[in-house]
């Protein structure tokens, strides 16, 4: 793999994971949860029913969700992860663990900063 070709994979994956909610959406399907659309409604009270349907639909194209369909009145639809999807857990962790040693180093400097400059300032 090249570079060029590694920056492509990546800027692609980056593309499907791109929207607002679409995060929020897998961090309450990850674990094998098979949610209700009413309950990820729910669960995401700041989301308008418009754009859930359109970050679903989204993730369902490109194969991160399942959407199974209840055959009954009233009817049930239910979303959860793919397999592929599912496989993203352990990359996002990652991403959050780098994003957390962002904070910790940027709380390191500063100290160091208050301790060379005697001035100490909460952040």
């Amino acid at each position: 793999m090249t570079p060029l070709s590694a920056a492509a994979g990546v800027e692609t994956v980056l593309k499907m994971l791109e929207g607002r909610w679409k995060l929020v959406i897998l961090f309450h399907l990850f674990g094998g949860n098979v949610l209700r659309f009413s309950e990820l409604e729910r669960a995401i009270p700041a989301i308008s029913q418009k754009m859930l349907i359109q970050q679903l639909r989204q993730m369902e194209a490109d194969g991160i969700v399942s959407r199974i369909i209840h055959h009954q009145v009233p009817p049930k639809v239910e979303y959860c992860l793919t397999e592929w999807g599912q496989a993203l857990c352990p990359a996002l962790d990652a991403l959050l663990k780098w994003a957390a040693l962002k904070d910790e180093k940027i709380a390191a400097i500063t100290a160091l900063h208050a301790a060379k400059t005697g001035t100490y300032s909460e952040a």
